[in-house]
């Protein structure tokens, strides 16, 4: 069984999961920011963290993972640099208001945090990184602060890693469902999360689901 998903197999995952078997999209990003926090807290301490999310579905695992780094004592973040009127999107940004969870939309000062979250693009992601995020993701390098990715280090190949040398290098990567291609190319700590994935979804892609153990929604795989 294959241990890291192509781009185009990720997608026809996340396609099976919210259609024939079942499952919403809200759904599925609640579990897997949830997955996030919990492998967060194996890893760091309680701290102030920056959670910077995307426009797309891995920001919306970024929102959901700041409300839950919250009810698990750290003191989050959200920096949100590029407004939606998604309904999906302003729901989550409600629930961290209702928890008094700053979200910002104008650049932070990175040195105030202890940790950064990196959650700006996911496995869908294509083509030339555009303003603000091209910025953001030099000031994220720049400022050297411990750096965890959610699924896809932002400004990496899918497949291929980092080979413009551009994207981010975090300390930790937390795949979702299971790691893609370009995991094969990451060094640091790497976990799996997202515990939904059905036996028959992972056979009919013939990709390998870790073996979670009791309530755990993430697994430390190095």
């Amino acid at each position: 069984m294959q241990k890291y998903l192509s781009q185009e197999v990720s997608r026809l995952v996340d396609e099976r999961l919210m259609s024939e078997l079942g499952f919403s999209i809200d759904q599925l990003m609640e579990l897997a920011g949830l997955s996030v926090a919990e492998s967060i807290t194996k890893e760091f301490p309680p701290c102030k963290v920056l959670v910077v999310c995307g426009p797309g579905n891995n920001g919306g695992d970024g929102l959901v993972a700041a409300r839950h780094l919250k009810h698990f004592g750290y003191l989050p973040t959200v920096f949100y640099p590029k407004s939606t009127t998604n309904q999906l999107y302003l729901r989550l940004i409600t629930q961290c208001n209702t928890l008094t969870i700053p979200v910002i939309n104008s650049t932070p000062f990175y040195t105030e945090f202890d940790l950064i979250v990196d959650g700006i693009f996911g496995f869908s992601f294509k083509g030339d990184i555009r303003a603000p995020f091209d910025g953001i993701i030099r000031d994220i390098k720049n400022s050297q602060k411990p750096l965890v990715s959610i699924d896809i280090p932002s400004g990496w190949d899918v497949e291929q890693g980092n080979v413009t040398g551009f994207g981010l290098e975090p300390q930790m990567l937390i795949s979702l469902t299971a790691a893609k291609q370009c995991a094969q190319f990451f060094k640091g700590i790497h976990y799996i999360g997202g515990r939904f994935v059905p036996p028959s979804l992972a056979q009919e892609f013939n990709f390998e689901v870790p073996p979670y153990s009791g309530s755990n929604q993430s697994i430390k795989i190095s």
